[in-house]
């Protein structure tokens, strides 16, 4: 049997090639989405809806210690993509070395600082006595885990500009199914509820960190490895400069998340709360396919730029829009098919948080036909190392527009329209990103 060429970020681009590169991203997204929805699967239903909502409205902190790991991960990637372009590869392995050291540095000591505030942080999202004790020990535990959760995103994009997407698709793999035996074990069979997923949760995320983390300290067949470590403080800021946009969009996200969950509670109570994280989880995979595609693109666009090569970067930005429109279309019609089932698989033993779930998911899953163009958008400007468009169009959907609105909608048309904010936010997003598109075009010569 014939082997498959490998494909180098350096080749010409056609729908199936750009398909088989992207496409371990966009399955390790989808399984990192499937085995985190792992846990709520089990604490839902096996410790019941007060500690699945407690679950759920941590989340969001924990999540805005891990964007640190995506924006270094997506600003990083371009910056070392742009410098193998440029054939300047002892330069990007410095830079690789450097990145990896400093975000595990920083990694450590987030982690004791979120263990240390974690009840505050309880404290300021509004958790009541009921939720507090199960989410201040999701959280605490979930603190063990932090810097191996950052160092899996970190990895997640630079194997795709090793030319390794494969491999991270593998340990993404090798992470979820650990997550999910363990889950099983310490919370189904041994009645170990919250701090059981917890647990489950820490030790897939040190196999998902740690794995490529071995992989690169060692002579591997790749193009880049740790090593030769060199200070260079305008990488980093450039680092951080081009993943701006990454970090802004998950940790505001997260922040929102918090204000959404504190808003729910007052307008619909605890159930809310429970209803928007099964919602969280379809958002998850859906997005995570979104997320997916532009993390495999991203280095291929960064590539080209650097290289110059303008007729390329025209074929890639076609396709990708094309792709990225389709996929919306597919996507919004799955989730408003299957609303119901994916409501019932999570809290199909409470009739009325049922019902309050399938009634809010079949008015937020109207967004996907936008989300993926937003996502696309702000990648689109990592890539070509214009961090500060990609910023503000992150901060125009993450900030700007769901917290005026998440604040306002409810004071007008009463706690339902909180299910209708990101369909709002989503158009008025894609505005301003085709606006930029368009605007940019002459300079970086896309279409």
């Amino acid at each position: 049997m014939t082997q498959r060429k490998a494909i180098r970020l350096s080749d010409h681009f056609d729908y199936k090639r750009l398909l088989r590169f992207t496409g371990p991203s966009i399955l390790t997204m989808i399984f990192a989405s499937i085995y985190s929805i792992v846990d709520g699967y089990f604490v839902s239903n096996y410790a019941g809806a007060i500690p699945f909502a407690a679950l759920n409205i941590m989340m969001p902190f924990l999540m805005i210690l891990a964007a640190v790991g995506f924006m270094f991960g997506s600003g990083g990637t371009a910056l070392v993509s742009l410098k193998l372009g440029q054939k300047k590869v002892k330069e990007a392995n410095e830079i690789f070395s450097l990145i990896t050291c400093v975000l595990i540095a920083i990694g450590l000591v987030t982690s004791v600082i979120g263990y240390v505030i974690t009840p505050q942080v309880a404290e300021i999202l509004g958790v009541t006595e009921e939720l507090r004790p199960y989410s201040i020990l999701y959280a605490r535990i979930n603190m063990v885990g932090n810097t191996a959760f950052m160092l899996q995103h970190l990895f997640q994009s630079f194997l795709i500009a090793a030319e390794k997407p494969k491999m991270g698709f593998r340990v993404t793999v090798a992470a979820g199914v650990t997550n999910i035996i363990l889950d099983f074990l310490l919370v189904g069979v041994l009645g170990l509820g919250i701090s059981g997923a917890a647990w489950a949760t820490v030790i897939s995320q040190t196999v998902g960190g740690v794995i490529p983390l071995v992989y690169f300290m060692f002579p591997n067949s790749s193009v880049l490895r740790l090593g030769g470590l060199r200070w260079n403080l305008s990488a980093l800021v450039q680092t951080c400069t081009n993943g701006s946009s990454e970090f802004l969009s998950n940790a505001s996200a997260s922040i929102v998340g918090m204000l959404l969950n504190r808003q729910l509670l007052t307008y619909m109570g605890t159930n809310g709360v429970a209803a928007y994280g099964v919602i969280m989880y379809v958002n998850f995979v859906f997005v995570g396919i979104y997320f997916g595609f532009a993390m495999g693109v991203s280095p291929v666009i960064s590539y080209h730029y650097g290289a110059d090569n303008r007729e390329e970067l025209r074929n890639l930005f076609r396709r990708c829009l094309v792709l990225i429109a389709s996929a919306g279309v597919i996507l919004t019609i799955l989730a408003e098919v299957f609303a119901g089932l994916l409501a019932k698989i999570f809290v199909g033993y409470n009739p009325e948080l049922y019902s309050l779930t399938v009634s809010g998911m079949r008015i937020y899953d109207l967004a996907f036909v936008m989300m993926g163009l937003n996502v696309l958008g702000s990648a689109l400007f990592t890539s070509l190392s214009n961090g500060k468009i990609s910023a503000l169009l992150s901060l125009i959907r993450s900030v700007v527009l769901q917290v005026s609105l998440i604040l306002i909608l409810p004071l007008i048309f009463g706690g339902q329209s909180l299910w209708a904010v990101v369909i709002a936010v989503e158009t008025g997003t894609l505005l301003v990103t085709w606006r930029m598109i368009v605007r940019y075009r002459s300079k970086y010569h896309y279409y």
